[in-house]
This record gives C-alpha cells, sequence and structure tokens, in this order.
C-alpha cells in the first residue's frame, strides 16, 4: 500500500508541474492530479476514511467500491453545491456593480470617510468585520469587484486593495464564531462562544494589521497593475470613474446589492449561532422573522443581490432586455471558469483526504513530545497544507488535541489551543484549495503571482497569530 505522504507528493508535482511548467490550464491540471490521486489510493484507505467519518460499515465499503471517475465527480459536485450559484450570482453583481456606476458610488462614498491615504485600512477592516458572520467566500466575491474600481480610480496599489480584502477575510474566518471553523472548535474543545469572540477579534486585528504590512511590503515589490478582465473593460471601468456624482446610482441603491446579503445572511447566522428563539412571536413579528431567516440563506441571499444589481443597471443604463440578457450571459460565462477550476480544486482536495493523508499526519505527530500550542499550530498547518481544506484541518487537529487538553494540566483556557489551530488553518494556501482559487481568479492574479503574495501572507499572518497566541497564554494564562 502506498504511503499517503507519496501519493500527495506525487499530485503535488503534476498539478504545480502542469501549470507552472507545461503551461496546463488549471482545470486540466487538478483534474489530472485528481484521477492519478483517486488511483494510486487504495480502496482500503477509501474504506477507513468513509468509516471514520461515521458512516456504517456496508456504506463505508459501497463508497469505496465506487469507481474512479464517479468518486471525482462526486467531489466535484459537492464543492460545486457549495460554491456554484454564489459564485454565478457574485460574477452577476459584481459586473453589474462596475458597469452601474454602483461600486464608483461606494468608492466615493468610502473615500469621503477614509481618504485615499487610508483607502486600504478601511477594505481590511470591512472584509474582517464583515466575515465574522458571512462566509468568507461571500465576502471576497462582494468586494473584490470595490477592490478594482478603487485600483481604476487611483491608478495604483491595486495588489494592495486586494491582499487587504483577502487579509481581512480570511482571519476572520479562522477565529471568530459564529464562522463554521471556529464554531467547530470551541464545541470540540468545550471554550464558551462569548470568550472565543473576544479573543478571536482581538487576536484577527492584530494578525490583520501584521497581513497589512505585508500588503504594503508585497505592493512594493511587485507592480502588479489591474488588468483587462473577462467580465470588465478598464476602459469602461474609466469612463464611469470619469462620471459627475449625478449619474451615478444613489447610495442606498448602489449598497443594496451587498448589503441586502450580507444583513440577512447576519441575521440567520445570529439566530442560528445563538439559538436564538422567534417561533413564539406575535404573527406578524414571526412571519417577518421567518422570511428574514429565508432570505439569509447564502444561495437565496446572493440571489437575490443578484437580482438587486441587475435592477439598479437596468435603471441606471436604460438598457433593453435583449441587452441585460447579453449582459448576463457575459457575467456568466466569466463566474463558469471560476467554478470550473475551483470545483476542480475541490476534487483534487477531496481525493487528497481519501488517501487517509490527515490520519497518517496524525499518527505521525501523535508521540510528539512539545508543548501543546505550537503542536497544535503544526498539525493543523501540516494537515491544511497537505489536503487543502482549512476545516478538514480543523478537525483533524481538534480531535487529536480535544483529548490531550481535558486530560493534561494545560496551565493556560483551552481558549488558545482553539486560536492556534485557527492559526494553523492559514498555512499554506495553494492550488489543492478551493479558497485559493476563487482568491486567485476574482484578483485577476495568475497563479504565480497567487503564490508570491497571497500565499506568503496568509502563511505569516498564521506565525504571527501562534507566535501572539503563545505570548498571550504565557502573560494571561486564565486559569
Amino acid at each position: 500500500m502506498l504511503d499517503p505522504v507519496l501519493i500527495l507528493l506525487v499530485g503535488v508535482v503534476i498539478v504545480v508541474g502542469g501549470i507552472i511548467g507545461f503551461k496546463l490550464h488549471p482545470f486540466l491540471a487538478l483534474l489530472s492530479a485528481a484521477l492519478v490521486v483517486a488511483l494510486l489510493t487504495p480502496e482500503a484507505a477509501i474504506e477507513q476514511f468513509y468509516l471514520a467519518k461515521g458512516m456504517s460499515a456496508a456504506e463505508a465499503l459501497k463508497q469505496a467500491h465506487k469507481s474512479v471517475g464517479e468518486r471525482i465527480a462526486t467531489e466535484f459536485g459537492n464543492t460545486c453545491a457549495k460554491i456554484g450559484i454564489l459564485i454565478a450570482m457574485a460574477a452577476i453583481i459584481g459586473k453589474s456593480m462596475l458597469d452601474s456606476g454602483a461600486a464608483e458610488k461606494i468608492i466615493r462614498a468610502m473615500l469621503k470617510v477614509t481618504g485615499v491615504k487610508n483607502a486600504p485600512v478601511g477594505f481590511i477592516l470591512s472584509s474582517f468585520f464583515l466575515t465574522i458572520p458571512v462566509f468568507v467566500d461571500t465576502v471576497i466575491f462582494l468586494m473584490m469587484p470595490l477592490a478594482k474600481a478603487m485600483g481604476m480610480r487611483l491608478g495604483k496599489n491595486y495588489l494592495l486593495l486586494a491582499l487587504s480584502v483577502i487579509a481581512g477575510a480570511v482571519m476572520a474566518n479562522s477565529y471568530v464564531p459564529p464562522s463554521p471553523g471556529p464554531l467547530f472548535l470551541i464545541g470540540a474543545l468545550n471554550v464558551p462562544i462569548g470568550l472565543m469572540m473576544v479573543c478571536g477579534t482581538l487576536l484577527g486585528l492584530c494578525t490583520i494589521t501584521v497581513g497589512y504590512l505585508i500588503a504594503l511590503y508585497l505592493n512594493k515589490k511587485y507592480n502588479i497593475p489591474l488588468r483587462d478582465a473577462p467580465d470588465a473593460r478598464l476602459e469602461d471601468i474609466a469612463a464611469i470613474a470619469n462620471k459627475d456624482d449625478k449619474e451615478l446610482p444613489a447610495l442606498g441603491w448602489a449598497l443594496l446589492p451587498a448589503v441586502f446579503p450580507l444583513v440577512t445572511i447576519c441575521v440567520r447566522s445570529a439566530v442560528e449561532a445563538f439559538k436564538i428563539p422567534h417561533e413564539n412571536l406575535p404573527p406578524f413579528s414571526q412571519g417577518f422573522m421567518d422570511v428574514l431567516m429565508f432570505c439569509g440563506d447564502k444561495n437565496i441571499a446572493i440571489f437575490m443581490g443578484a437580482c438587486f444589481a441587475l435592477y439598479v443597471l437596468a435603471g441606471q443604463k436604460k438598457t433593453t432586455k435583449d441587452k441585460l440578457t447579453a449582459f448576463t450571459q457575459t457575467a456568466l460565462m466569466s463566474g463558469g471558469g471560476i467554478i470550473l477550476i475551483t470545483a476542480a480544486g475541490g476534487a483534487f482536495g477531496g481525493m487528497l483526504q481519501q488517501t487517509g493523508i490527515s490520519q497518517r499526519i496524525a499518527d505521525m505527530t501523535k508521540d510528539y513530545q512539545m508543548a501543546l500550542i505550537p503542536l497544535a499550530f503544526l498539525i493543523t498547518a501540516v494537515v491544511r497544507t497537505a489536503q487543502g481544506s482549512a476545516t478538514v484541518a480543523l478537525i483533524t487537529a481538534s480531535g487529536i488535541l480535544a483529548g490531550m487538553a481535558q486530560n493534561a494540566n494545560l496551565g493556560f483556557h483551552p481558549v488558545y489551543l482553539c486560536l492556534a489551530i485557527g492559526s494553523g488553518a492559514k498555512l499554506i494556501p495553494w492550488m489543492n484549495d478551493a479558497g485559493f482559487w476563487i482568491m486567485c481568479k476574482t484578483s485577476n492574479l495568475t497563479e504565480q503571482e497567487a503564490l508570491k503574495t497571497i500565499a506568503p501572507m496568509q502563511s505569516l499572518m498564521g506565525l504571527a497569530g501562534v507566535v501572539l497566541t503563545m505570548i498571550a497564554a504565557w502573560v494571561w494564562p486564565m486559569v
């Protein structure tokens, strides 16, 4: 039986060599790697993987006997189920906000508050706090068009603006409930949600400060401009930037396509996370809450946002139905390419998970005598880098450390273990991570540029997070 680590290395060579060496389209390289990894993975490893997920022996055996093509297609489809509608609708929102002038209107309003010099600070803080209740992908989809519009307006510092959006979003996703990862961690390690929210927010603000400084350095080192993208011509954006303020949509209408999804998702997340009862409200109030909960589903919310974006565009451009249909087709073609690449990345990551790489890493580290905080960080970082999924890395690390944390005399509060695990989940984003492709394609960075900018920034923020966590645990153990 091949060692999962060896299978991982084969997959890495195929993806990196295919994209960078042979200039293959990422979709083909990722799908090729998924195919080879699936072929090399024995049925026994697949069966064990599904048994570990809680399946019955009969069901796990059934999954193991599926053909290679079916297993790849299943993981491909699972990823599409998570992000397909989001990406398609976000493509419509992004193009509509750029073409209608809504993004330009928001940028002008933001500049009045932050000033031109501090615009990236506004972006990084906005993406951080928005990602606490909202899925990280959704925030990136909604904010990246604003970064493009701001980059065009300023004529410089586009990389800084794009990295600011990414830095704020990814750190909130790791540290602050009710984001899914931190929410899982507090349950596994018995940490109060309020304490995790306070500590996660404080650590998140520190790490995004580090991320901002790194983004400033990278922006000076690499001259990466805002390029023509399939969904927006730069000359069109420039023309909108030169429009008089009266020619742009009203600020309320400009904000609606982005704010509606964010607010409704926030409400639903708060109700679910804090188990807020609403069944016994008066009929009108209960009906209103039911509508909010329905609209707060991420797919419904962003679909509604796309409808509002098209309405604003139609009113602003006074376009015909045929032109609106052609516009939507162009936006969806752009989103379709991102969906295919992201889903292929999910399929590759899923095939790696079935090799048992997470359990293999857990076995390699179980007898490693080391302080628990750096051990938690190391396990999470290795699993995250190996198979791409931050959620799987969080689950693996918490599963290994939960028993140790409960049985050992820690000398510090378990919340610090949660923060260390969250920090480890930031290392190292590359081609086996669906999120990497979302960030890469929405920002219009090439794969090499993303590996030189996004990956080191996230990794250094994660390292800063674990260092600050260790200092805090030593200075203020809370026991």
